[in-house]
């Protein structure tokens, strides 16, 4: 029996060995913490993406619907133009009984500055030919607007025109 003490600690020692070498049992991940997440838009992506909202902003505006302002400006929403300071519920109720008339509009010379992976400033130059209340309207402007994303959701939070020379 003093023979196979030595043998038998060996196999001990070389079992336990193997036992401290086998990974340690984890728990699986859930769902939730495997998906993965949304990829933010490429600046490209970001102005084709507000310069098609603002293009529809301006043809709401020339239509007088006030839907694709309910839908795209901020609660919170600023607009500044030769009338003032307006807010979202000022531009939406006063869409209907616009005194505007306008017969085309252009936009051009798009320009992006990403302030942060959720805000984005975005000024354009926009043409335009109609009038209001009787007055020509100024033939060009430029214009800015600063776009927040929120909830994954592109919202206006300010726009301002000045006229063009």
């Amino acid at each position: 029996m003093k023979r196979y003490l030595p043998l038998a600690a060996i196999l001990v020692m070389a079992f336990a060995t193997l036992c401290v070498a086998q990974p340690q049992a984890t728990a699986s991940p859930s769902p939730a913490t495997t998906a993965k997440p949304k990829p933010r838009m490429n600046k490209a992506a970001v102005l084709k993406k507000l310069s098609a909202n603002e293009t529809a902003l301006w043809n709401a505006w020339k239509n007088k619907d006030a839907k694709p302002f309910q839908m795209w400006l901020s609660a919170d929403s600023v607009n500044v133009g030769d009338q003032g300071v307006g807010t979202k519920k000022d531009i939406t109720e006063m869409m209907a009984g616009m005194p505007c008339e306008v017969k085309s509009f252009t936009l051009s010379d798009w320009k992006l500055t990403m302030v942060d992976s959720d805000a984005a400033l975005i000024s354009y130059k926009g043409t335009q030919e109609g009038t209001c209340a009787g007055t020509a309207l100024p033939s060009a402007v430029w214009a800015s607007s600063l776009w927040v994303n929120r909830k994954g959701k592109w919202l206006a939070a300010f726009h301002q025109e000045t006229p063009a020379k």
